[in-house]
C-alpha cells in the first residue's frame, strides 16, 4: 500500500515582520490522526528537511487530538524535529500529497521546484492532491500534461481573504490566499470565516480553514477507499 506525504513549512516568522508563523500544529495532527487511524503510512517532509516551527497561535486553540500528538515522541521526532527533504523521496510511493499550512507556506510552498515536480508526478500517476488552508498555496503553480493551471476550472477552497483580515495579516503576507486561487482559474467556494468547509473535485481536495482538516483527512480516505 502507497504512503501519504505530508508538507509542512520551514518558515519561523514572516519575511519582513518580527511576527512568528510555521506549521499550524492542528493541521498536520487532526489529519494524521485520521489517516493513521486508517492504516495508513506516512512521510513528513519539507524544503529542507529537519526542523518545521510551530506557530505559537496555534496552541491556543489546541484540544485533546493536538496534545495527544505534541505529547507522542515518535510524531515529535519524525513531524516536527526531523522531516524528510523533498528532493530525497520518491513520488512514486505516494497515493496522496497533503500540503499543511501555517503562514509561512506562503514564502516556502509556490515557488519550489522540487515540490512542484513531485505534486505533479503524484497526480500524474494516479495520486490525490490535498491542502488546507494556507497550505493550498502550493497548488498554486502546478500544471498539468498540457501546462495549463491544474486547479483551473476545478473548484478549490482555501484561507479566505475574510479570514485573512480577521487575523490582522492582510499587509503581512505577500500574497492573499484566495485571491491568487481565482487568478488561476479555480472556481473557488468558501463558507463563513472560520467555519469547517471542505470541497473535492476529482483528486484534487482542500480544506478552507485550521477547523477543516479532519474533514479533509476524512473525505481522502473515502476516496482510498473506492481504489480498493
Amino acid at each position: 500500500m502507497k504512503k501519504i506525504l505530508i508538507i509542512e513549512t520551514n518558515i519561523p516568522k514572516y519575511d519582513k515582520y518580527n511576527r512568528a508563523t510555521g506549521l499550524w500544529l492542528g493541521e498536520t495532527a487532526h489529519f494524521y490522526d485520521e489517516i493513521v487511524s486508517a492504516g495508513y503510512e506516512i512521510d513528513f517532509a519539507s524544503q529542507m528537511g529537519g526542523y518545521v516551527p510551530l506557530d505559537p497561535e496555534s496552541f491556543k486553540y489546541a484540544n485533546e487530538i493536538d496534545w495527544k500528538w505534541y505529547n507522542d515522541k515518535d510524531f515529535r521526532t519524525l513531524a516536527l524535529a526531523n522531516t524528510k527533504k523533498i528532493s530525497e523521496l520518491n513520488p512514486q510511493d505516494y497515493i496522496a500529497i497533503y500540503y499543511t499550512g501555517g503562514h509561512g507556506v506562503l514564502w516556502d510552498y509556490p515557488d519550489n521546484s522540487e515540490l512542484k515536480k513531485m505534486a505533479e508526478e503524484i497526480y500524474k500517476l494516479g495520486g490525490f492532491i490535498v491542502s488546507v488552508c494556507h497550505g493550498a498555496a502550493g497548488l498554486l503553480n502546478l500544471k498539468d500534461e498540457n501546462q495549463e493551471y491544474l486547479i483551473k476550472d476545478k473548484v478549490i477552497t482555501g484561507f479566505t481573504n475574510d479570514e485573512e483580515k480577521l487575523n490582522g495579516t492582510t499587509d503581512k503576507v505577500p500574497f492573499l490566499t484566495e485571491t491568487e486561487l481565482i487568478q488561476r482559474g479555480a472556481k473557488y467556494e468558501k463558507e463563513s470565516a472560520f467555519k469547517e468547509f471542505v470541497v473535492k473535485d476529482g483528486r484534487i481536495i482542500t480544506g478552507q480553514n485550521p477547523q477543516s482538516p479532519q474533514k479533509v483527512g476524512k473525505i481522502l480516505i473515502e476516496e482510498l477507499n473506492k481504489l480498493k
